[in-house]
This record gives C-alpha cells, sequence and structure tokens, in this order.
C-alpha cells in the first residue's frame, strides 16, 4: 500500500445508475493524490445495473440487506483503510476536496474527531440556499450533519463507538449522536447533492417532512415505522 493512501470510501447505493457516474468520477481526485486506497460500493438489491456501473468504474461492488444503516456497516466492515469516507451515491465531492482532506488527516489532533462536508444542492433555486443556511446551521449550531453532507471518520473511532447500526432511516442521526457535537468538524470543501426529493415533493413539504421524522425520532419512535413517513 502506497504510505499515503489513507482513505477507503464507503457507498452504499439502491437503483443510483443515474447519479453513481458523477459520484465516482468526483473520487478521481483522491486516487491521482495518492489519498485513496480504495471505494466500496454496498449494493442493496438494484435491479437499474447500478453494480456493473461501480464495477466498471473502479469500485469494489458488496452486497448487503437493502437499508443504509446495513449496508454502509457491511462497507465499513470490509475497508482497509484508516481513515473511512461514507458518501451517498446522489453526492459528488466538488474540486479541492482532497487537498482540504489530505489536511485533516494529517493534523494529529484529528485522530479522535470526524469530518463533515459543507452541503451545496444542485439547483439554482433560492429555496435550495435558504435549506443550504438551514443545513449549515443545524450542523453546526446541534452536532448534526447528515448522511448527504459525507462523513469522514478515523476506523478506530468508527468502530470504538460501535459503527453503524442496521437502521432502516436515521443511520446517519444515531451514529454523530454517538460521535458527539465535539468531536465534529466542518470541513472547507463541498458536497454537492441531489435535490431530486425537494424538487418532487417541494421544498417546504420535504423539509417539514424531514423535520417531522427528526422530531420523531427523538422522541423515541422506531426508525421502521419513521421510515414510513419518510417516503
Amino acid at each position: 500500500m502506497h504510505s499515503e493512501e489513507k482513505l477507503s470510501v464507503v457507498i452504499p447505493m439502491l437503483d443510483a445508475a443515474a447519479l453513481l457516474p458523477d459520484c465516482l468520477a468526483s473520487l478521481d481526485e483522491g486516487r491521482n493524490c495518492g489519498l485513496l486506497r480504495e471505494i466500496i460500493a454496498v449494493d442493496g438489491g438494484s435491479v437499474d445495473g447500478s453494480p456493473v456501473i461501480a464495477a466498471t468504474l473502479g469500485a469494489r461492488v458488496l452486497s448487503a440487506p437493502q437499508g443504509r444503516g446495513t449496508q454502509l456497516a457491511a462497507g465499513a466492515a470490509a475497508a482497509a483503510a484508516p481513515w473511512l469516507l461514507f458518501l451517498h451515491a446522489d453526492t459528488r465531492l466538488a474540486p479541492g476536496w482532497a487537498t482540504n482532506v489530505a489536511d485533516f488527516l494529517g493534523r494529529l489532533e484529528n485522530s479522535e474527531r470526524a469530518g463533515y462536508f459543507r452541503l451545496r444542492l444542485d439547483d439554482a433555486a433560492p429555496a435550495a440556499r435558504r435549506l443550504e443556511r438551514v443545513v449549515a446551521f443545524r450542523a453546526r449550531f446541534l452536532g448534526l450533519p447528515y448522511g448527504d453532507q459525507g462523513l469522514l471518520v478515523p476506523r478506530r473511532l468508527y468502530q470504538s463507538i460501535g459503527g453503524f447500526r442496521p437502521l432502516p432511516l436515521m443511520e446517519d442521526v444515531d451514529l454523530v449522536r454517538r460521535l458527539g457535537r465535539h468531536r465534529l468538524v466542518a470541513l472547507d470543501a463541498i458536497a454537492v447533492s441531489s435535490a431530486a426529493r425537494y424538487r418532487r415533493a417541494g421544498y417546504t413539504a420535504r423539509m417539514a417532512r424531514n423535520l417531522a421524522c427528526l422530531s420523531l425520532y427523538f422522541i423515541g419512535l422506531p426508525p421502521r415505522l419513521i421510515a414510513k413517513l419518510y417516503g
């Protein structure tokens, strides 16, 4: 292994053929600078050819029962590098990310901290900018970055807190709560995520639904029931 190949990227996917190529192409920056050791794409039963696309574009493809928590846990268990980057298949990293991540990984104080990216949506609508500001506030002041922002975690820290649990929803919230706000750092790099859900449902309606799901989670409703509302 190259001495600088510190990073394993884990991508859960389910019928992600339309956006997966952009996600994987954005990772070439990490390959080219010697930062990236491997990409592990964990399929939850796609029927659109996602596993073939992932393999063709250089990912190692695994299968796991459907559900982001289960798929992410399977990918992390198979990863070999000392750092893990969890990334959604409908998210791509903006140019310049590898330099910022390499700097973060090179700082000794970050060996017990996790990083997350600044969210941008692939939509020019003013509503998208408003949502991005809400997300930035939630991540910074509440310590709740979501999975669509990407999460960069030392494998040792990930394992010490028990990793992803096999949840159908809220697996990202569950993990970052166990990490704790004091161990979360905003990276000076951008993750560009698909706004398709917001365009389809409407920004206001989708944000209200997301808030309702989060509130139900915090009062103790099981994620399997919340998933029915999330849609």
